[in-house]
């Protein structure tokens, strides 16, 4: 029950992102299918984001770039974009080339 009202709630946050991306998209005569949502999955956890990929997210931006290697690792079945959105370390440089898409 409670997962059931957690996934209602993920559901109903993305919907009111989009609803107000569809607004803006309307007030700036922009196309709203050129905007693209990008979500920040940061500090969320792998059952948080099957919620949002459920809801119509795919792109996702990590800035923990050894964290985000062990929720890509464990996502690897749902078709992802991984957006590396963090400041680059020498020391993270193979993880990112790796595990993302975008940086």
């Amino acid at each position: 029950m409670l997962k059931t009202v957690c996934q209602r709630k993920t559901a109903n946050n993305i919907a009111k992102v989009r609803a107000r991306i569809q607004q803006a998209a309307r007030e700036n005569a922009r196309d709203v299918k050129d905007i693209q949502l990008l979500a920040v999955s940061k500090t969320r956890s792998v059952e948080d984001i099957k919620e949002a990929f459920a809801a119509g997210i795919s792109d996702l931006g990590e800035n923990y770039a050894q964290e985000a290697e062990t929720k890509i690792k464990a996502l690897g079945d749902l078709p992802l974009t991984w957006h590396f959105i963090g400041p680059v370390q020498s020391n993270k440089t193979e993880i990112i080339a790796r595990h993302f898409t975008w940086l």
